[in-house]
């Protein structure tokens, strides 16, 4: 990649880092989306004031041949039209090659939801003779009460619990902060962690993080996913599924129980009532099975 590509990249970086306020993951994923771009432009010795429309189109043409999947491919272009919008945007080009990129059709992908039942068979799956048993039953019932992401769960702070009052503080995307309100049985199952919690090795500068591994660190998104998918395999339950199937079911529930979509728009801290609205999707699409199911002239004799 020329160098003229990689100040540009840092300086973007810098950018997304010290005034958008974006998280860690967004800008790596960012960074490494255009990367991939610049080392293509630079191999074809196309610097950044002369890049059009026409070579992003025939990038963006190669990564379909190659498989990458539309959503991913929004991804990138989205990364790519935020990155060369500040390059007009501090004077390294002249006109933006990005005005007329179109962005990939995704289609709706509604997400797998978990039953009631099946979030019960989760917790039920944990074997209570285990070190991590305690720990692993207040994660899930934090996730599926509260509809936290992932990021949000293994960042949570102690001093962002308010267990009497009912909410916790959680910082979102862009380091926002919402109020969260939670559960009884997610309070009992956090209660119950903080006092084995008391007896861990904390690691130094991880005193203030809530849920820690056996070695007194922050759990990784990894460790997360794992702790998910093993249950889920023990629980029988034959869904692919991962932390944020329980943020999918936690929105989807309160929808199906009449809570209102902006009330469920705050909860899970979208900034975009749109985002949320693909669980009215979701809820119809579950209607329509019930439907197909149950109904007596659809139902096999």
């Amino acid at each position: 990649m020329s160098p003229e590509y990689s100040d540009a990249i840092d300086a973007y970086d810098a950018h997304l880092l010290l005034e958008r306020g974006l998280s860690d993951n967004t800008r790596t994923a960012y960074a490494q989306d255009i990367t991939r771009l610049a080392a293509h432009l630079s191999d074809l010795d196309i610097a950044p004031d002369s890049v059009t429309v026409n070579h992003l189109r025939a990038f963006c043409a190669d990564l379909h041949d190659l498989g990458i999947a539309p959503r991913s491919q929004a991804r990138m272009v989205s990364a790519f039209k935020s990155f060369f919008a500040f390059l007009k945007f501090n004077g390294t080009i002249t006109q933006n090659p990005t005005a007329l990129l179109e962005t990939p059709r995704i289609g709706l992908h509604l997400p797998e939801v978990l039953s009631v039942a099946e979030i019960d068979a989760l917790i039920n799956a944990i074997p209570a003779d285990s070190a991590e048993a305690t720990r692993n039953r207040a994660i899930i019932e934090t996730l599926y009460s509260c509809g936290l992401r992932v990021s949000e769960l293994t960042s949570l702070q102690i001093g962002r619990l308010f267990l009497d009052d009912g909410y916790i503080v959680v910082s979102g995307k862009g380091s926002k902060e919402r109020i969260v309100p939670i559960s009884l049985p997610a309070i009992a199952a956090i209660r119950q962690y903080l006092d084995e919690r008391t007896h861990l090795p904390v690691a130094p500068g991880e005193e203030h993080i809530l849920f820690l591994n056996r070695r007194g660190s922050q759990l990784t998104r990894q460790m997360i996913f794992t702790i998910i998918r093993r249950l889920a395999a023990q629980a029988g339950i034959l869904k692919t599924i991962s932390p944020h199937t329980l943020r999918h079911s936690f929105a989807t529930h309160l929808l199906e129980g009449g809570a209102n979509l902006r009330a469920i728009q705050q909860m899970l801290g979208h900034e975009s009532i749109a985002t949320t609205e693909i669980y009215i999707h979701l809820d119809r699409s579950m209607l329509r099975d019930e439907i197909l199911q149950h109904h007596p002239r659809n139902t096999r004799r």
